[in-house]
């Protein structure tokens, strides 16, 4: 399949041959698990003290007293003698069934099956059916996959890559990834993540020549070197389709990937 390579001012300068990455039949199912075995690896595990609600004398007094046989702080004479304690259903007993460290949280994946989620997710982003319906603006976008000359690499000031972005027809989708930001629900709002923002266009490097600074403000925005390529990146929320802008020498290092 041939592509065109468009300039700064989005006009065509030469045409090249798409790696053979980009015939990988599309995987959504293999792309998902690859998603979920990534996130799992980052879930740290937790669990509770193991004594956490034990620390007490309490014991059962066992029949012929016509109580509960719950076990029961000793003593007497203060107010928590004969208080049921150490039991779940008691207040400050253990827990039932605490979480423990030893859990197996991890989702293992097959190398090959991993390969293959990345050059599907790869592949999706050359689809325009499957970018559009994942949320992304692309009416102004001249040609998917968007391939860019080098000099999008050397753009050091973040006014320029606004320009740039206008130019290149992928400004609106960084509009609505900046109208998307909204408050978390729940109690993440009080764990640092408060809140919720939208994905917009990822941008793929061979090498950073300033870009990485200028365009990281732009909201919804993630640039990443070819090298460094994630499923997480192309699909996040295991959802492919990311709308991705490349730039040639990103495109022609993909020559070497291979199954």
């Amino acid at each position: 399949m041939i592509v065109h390579v468009y300039d700064l001012e989005a006009k065509p300068i030469e045409e090249i041959v798409l790696p053979r990455v980009f015939t990988t039949p599309f995987r959504p199912d293999v792309i998902r698990r690859a998603v979920i075995s990534s996130i799992s690896m980052r879930i740290q595990p937790y669990g509770v003290d193991k004594r956490a609600g034990k620390r007490t004398t309490a014991e059962s007094w066992g029949p012929g007293y016509g109580v509960a046989r719950v076990p029961r702080i000793k003593g007497s004479h203060y107010p928590a003698a004969s208080r049921a304690a150490f039991a779940p259903m008691t207040v400050g007993g253990r827990r039932a069934h605490p979480p423990v460290p030893e859990k197996k949280i991890s989702e293992k994946i097959n190398k090959k099956e991993k390969k293959l989620a990345l050059f599907s997710a790869i592949a999706a982003t050359a689809i325009p059916t499957i970018v559009k319906s994942r949320g992304h603006i692309i009416d102004q976008i001249p040609e998917l996959p968007l391939i860019v000359s080098d000099d999008l690499q050397k753009i050091k000031e973040t006014r320029e890559t606004r320009e740039a972005f206008i130019k290149l027809g992928i400004w609106p989708d960084i509009l609505r990834a900046k109208s998307k930001k909204r408050v978390r629900s729940g109690k993440g709002k009080m764990r640092g993540r408060k809140y919720k923002r939208a994905k917009g266009p990822l941008i793929v490097i061979s090498e950073d020549e300033g870009i990485v600074k200028a365009a990281r403000n732009h909201p919804g925005v993630d640039i990443v070197r070819v090298d460094l390529l994630n499923v997480e990146l192309l699909a996040p929320g295991a959802c492919p389709g990311r709308l991705t802008v490349w730039t040639k020498s990103a495109i022609e290092q993909l020559n070497k990937f291979s199954l």
